[in-house]
């Protein structure tokens, strides 16, 4: 893309932009005409804290990606464009996004990028597909207690083992001096 020069407005939106594209963890793209201003409000609000719904110029929005070095999405820059700015789990974001496209056709995931890596619509949704990172930490969490227990009983069996076969011992001893 050439050096354009843009009016300071313009340069200062794409320098909004690229810092949100920056300190993103991930972005998804989605076109959402048809939606009305209370149905985008809803989207916003179900994609709960540290993400940002933002309706966006093409030519800003790539201008800005690209400073940003997020590249891939060129071609996802057409028609009415609105960037999912995600700073938090990128699979609930994920998720709230493939719930709303479902229950209002009107709002259509485009792609996004995620750890340097542009994604298509089909990894939006595995990633949607995966669990919370709070659920796989207390899955994680539970493994490891379990591991921890069935060591502890690893352990203590053959301390157990050998009381018990000293015990018997003494009750032999005790049953052979009557």
């Amino acid at each position: 893309m050439a050096d354009r020069e843009y009016p300071a407005g313009k340069t200062t939106a794409i320098a909004e932009l690229a810092d949100e594209f920056s300190s993103a963890t991930a972005t998804v793209l989605t076109e959402y005409r048809g939606l009305t201003v209370a149905e985008l409000r809803e989207l916003r609000r179900s994609l709960g804290e540290g993400t940002r719904y933002r309706v966006a110029k093409n030519t800003l929005a790539k201008r800005a990606a690209n400073q940003a070095g997020v590249t891939g999405l060129d071609d996802l820059f057409t028609g009415p464009t609105a960037i999912t700015f995600i700073e938090g789990d990128p699979v609930e974001a994920a998720k709230g996004l493939r719930a709303f496209a479902k229950s209002h056709d009107a709002l259509v995931i485009k792609g996004g990028f995620m750890e340097g890596k542009a994604l298509s619509v089909d990894e939006i949704n595995k990633l949607a597909d995966l669990e919370s990172r709070e659920v796989l930490l207390a899955k994680l969490a539970g493994a490891l207690k379990a591991t921890a227990q069935k060591a502890v009983a690893v352990v203590a069996a053959p301390a157990g083992q050998v009381a018990r076969l000293g015990a018997a011992l003494q009750d032999k001893k005790a049953a052979a001096g009557e």
